[in-house]
């Protein structure tokens, strides 16, 4: 593994950012605010009508978009939101790439995934790498956007300006599709660590202890990092707003669960963090925050 600090480049790309949901435009008015000649496009006018405001060219189709960017990068929900925009169709992404463009994908993507549509960009004369990220809507309005890359050594550093706008450290891991399985790893031990905080809490809640009290002592320990404490702290406050959804994070554990697979690994403590997810998901709290967990647990 190589930790690289990202540094910013003379040159100044280009770039087209595909996807505007609540993590892309956050990530795209950071690239305004770096200076970036920025085209975006989302399939809803609302957030891109906002950056145009700041700047930003509105393209109608993600291959509008795509044409003369020297970067492309999209922030898209799944294996099916990104296929629909990069490859599916007409108006798809790689219609309208340029060849030796660089193209990132920066959703929490399966594996496979990726490593089907660098094929794709090659055949278009382009690299891909996959970039997705560390952190959530504050991080990404803030710029600390983690970065956790696979592709091309040249493609990365070609890539690494754009990535700098966003946030200020890059795990470059090797071939393509490393990205994809470290973020898939990341989020897996997360989600096993939510799933048992929420049933400690509710296990605490019906043997009579305060869970708003034991999640300020499990804060103090340094077995609870700052992510699990904090996520501890809404549970017991019932503060279950969308930031990182249940839905979101039962489709990571899918895709974690297939990796496993594919490596011949049971992945039975994951399998049962995403029972937990499921659990939340069939009473209805799939759009709530991780932390409606507690919820579904009592």
């Amino acid at each position: 593994m190589n930790d690289l600090p990202v540094s910013a480049s003379a040159a100044t790309p280009r770039v087209a950012f595909l996807g505007l949901g609540a993590m892309g435009q956050r990530m795209a008015a950071r690239l305004l605010d770096a200076g970036f000649a920025l085209t975006v496009w989302n399939r809803s006018p609302g957030p891109a009508e906002a950056l145009a405001e700041r700047g930003a060219t509105v393209a109608a189709t993600p291959a509008d978009a795509a044409r003369g960017a020297t970067v492309v990068l999209s922030m898209l929900t799944d294996d099916e939101a990104s296929g629909a925009v990069w490859i599916d169709g007409p108006d798809a992404a790689l219609v309208g790439i340029n060849p030796g463009a660089v193209l990132i994908e920066s959703g929490t993507v399966s594996p496979a995934w990726v490593r089907r549509l660098a094929a794709a960009a090659v055949t278009r004369g382009a690299s891909l790498i996959d970039a997705p990220v560390a952190g959530s809507r504050p991080q990404a309005e803030a710029g600390q956007l983690v970065f956790f890359v696979g592709g091309d050594e040249w493609a990365i550093e070609a890539a690494r300006p754009v990535l700098a706008a966003m946030g200020p450290t890059l795990h470059s891991l090797g071939a393509i599709g490393r990205g994809a399985e470290t973020k898939l790893l990341v989020n897996g031990l997360f989600a096993a660590q939510l799933a048992a905080m929420a049933e400690a809490l509710a296990i605490a809640e019906a043997a009579g202890i305060d869970p708003t009290a034991l999640s300020a002592l499990l804060a103090t320990l340094p077995t609870t990092s700052p992510a699990l404490a904090n996520a501890a702290r809404m549970m017991a406050a019932g503060d279950a707003r969308p930031l990182f959804t249940i839905d979101l994070v039962a489709k990571d554990l899918g895709y974690l669960g297939a990796f496993a697979v594919e490596v011949a690994r049971g992945g039975t403590t994951f399998a049962t963090a995403r029972a937990a997810f499921a659990a939340a998901q069939s009473r209805g709290d799939g759009t709530r925050n991780v932390t409606g967990l507690f919820r579904a647990s009592r």
